[in-house]
């Protein structure tokens, strides 16, 4: 893959801050990847309460396909990156099922590429997006890619949502709730990776106890699970990793 030039990636960051609707997301992602000449990017919104949003440049037959078949259920991508708060290249994720492997085929026919690359972005209220970018390449090719521009997409990625969530007017934010210093250590710790068994015995408390930290930060959070407390610390700041 042949390296791309940054001064134009500032003017296309620019021609997003400035995006004032919906429609123009999709002229920036375009724009982009052009720049970076790779097959298609796409940033994909899923929200709380299941309602997808996205834009990107996938054949829109895929897209409507995608979403008559449900294929949310059981993508690797969404499913993977829900439970990861770092980038991850797609051929970490679990592609093993016969119906992940029918629907990675089905992707292919309908032009997606071998390679793939998804920054997790979480934002108020529960609201859950990625930004992909997805190309046909040998792996050598690919690593050399992310390698350079890991950074860049990163950025992208955190731009993009923050102007997707510009154009939601009726959003409310979620009234704070305290944690108490013990409960932000333990979600900080499960937010780096650590096991349950790893954060008891690194905050010297037992792994009951450590339950009882969890549970009460998931209750003061209104998460419906671990992994959706610490997304929900790790958006709102609580916590820092």
């Amino acid at each position: 893959m042949v390296s791309v030039p940054q001064l134009r990636l500032e003017s296309l960051l620019s021609t997003l801050e400035n995006a004032s609707e919906p429609a123009d997301l999709q002229a920036v992602i375009e724009d982009l990847r052009d720049h970076y000449r790779v097959d298609h990017m796409v940033y994909h919104w899923v929200s709380s309460t299941g309602d997808q949003y996205g834009c990107g440049t996938y054949d829109p037959v895929w897209v409507q396909r995608y979403l008559e078949q449900d294929y949310l259920r059981i993508d690797p991508v969404i499913n993977g990156c829900f439970q990861r708060f770092h980038p991850v290249d797609w051929k970490r994720l679990d592609w093993t099922s016969k119906p992940v492997i029918a629907f990675m085929k089905d992707a292919q026919v309908h032009g997606l590429g071998n390679q793939g690359y998804s920054v997790p972005v979480r934002g108020p209220n529960g609201q859950f997006a990625l930004f992909s970018v997805n190309h046909s390449c040998d792996d050598a090719a690919w690593e050399e890619f992310i390698r350079d521009y890991r950074r860049d997409m990163i950025l992208i990625a955190h731009d993009f949502n923050k102007k997707a969530l510009e154009f939601e007017p009726d959003r409310t934010r979620e009234k704070a709730k305290t944690l108490s210093p013990r409960e932000v250590d333990a979600l900080t710790l499960l937010a780096m990776g650590y096991s349950r068994a790893q954060v008891a015995e690194t905050l010297s408390i037992s792994e009951h106890t450590l339950r009882v930290y969890i549970e009460s930060a998931r209750n003061k959070l209104a998460a419906s699970n671990t992994v959706h407390a610490v997304a929900k610390a790790v958006t709102r700041g609580i916590v820092r990793i």
